[in-house]
């Protein structure tokens, strides 16, 4: 398989700023903030527990239309077909535009897809609805770095990495980061 090679896109240059310093945020459900506050305090282990009811939350739409389609959309994601992925969860996104998971579903199909421009669109509407979104960060990290782009992504797995301090995978990322930028392969 072929590295996704860096792209020039004009747009999505242009909505970088924006996804890295994060817009006002759709009112988020009750108890949100008491999970972030454990999040940030916790070990390993409770971090594990803690960001499962975090994911629960985010994934609550409040419409059953919306909830099927994202649940289509992620069966779809989970058998590979990321076509019809990016089919419902479009279809969702159209019917529920203040739904931030609805938006995060589609940029990760479209990242899966290697369609990097789309997916960082919907990143930033991830994190214009919902700024916490550690999840949209590191997927936004991932994308920058596989475009060679080291400096924002490691700005965004830090940004990731101040709300959910053990975020699998991203320590690590940001550790290879910087010890690249020191000079140093690991």
């Amino acid at each position: 398989m072929k590295a996704p090679r860096p792209f020039h896109n004009v747009i999505v240059a242009a909505i970088l700023p924006l996804i890295l310093a994060f817009g006002p945020a759709v009112a988020e459900a009750p108890g949100l903030d008491d999970l972030f506050s454990r999040l940030k305090e916790a070990d390993a282990a409770a971090a594990g527990r803690i960001e499962r009811e975090i994911w629960m939350e985010w994934s609550k739409s409040g419409s059953a239309s919306a909830d099927l389609l994202l649940d289509r959309g992620r069966k779809a994601m989970a058998a590979g077909d990321t076509k019809l992925a990016i089919e419902h969860l479009t279809a969702l996104v159209d019917h529920a535009p203040d739904f931030a998971e609805g938006w995060n579903a589609r940029a990760t199909a479209y990242f899966r897809a290697g369609q990097f421009g789309p997916s960082m669109a919907d990143i930033a509407r991830v994190l214009t609805l919902n700024p916490r979104h550690f999840g949209a960060m590191a997927g936004l990290g991932a994308m920058l770095e596989a475009t060679e782009q080291r400096d924002r992504a490691l700005a965004a797995y830090r940004a990731a990495l101040a709300i959910h301090p053990h975020l699998d995978g991203v320590e690590q990322a940001v550790e290879r980061l910087e010890a690249e930028a020191a000079g140093q392969k690991l």
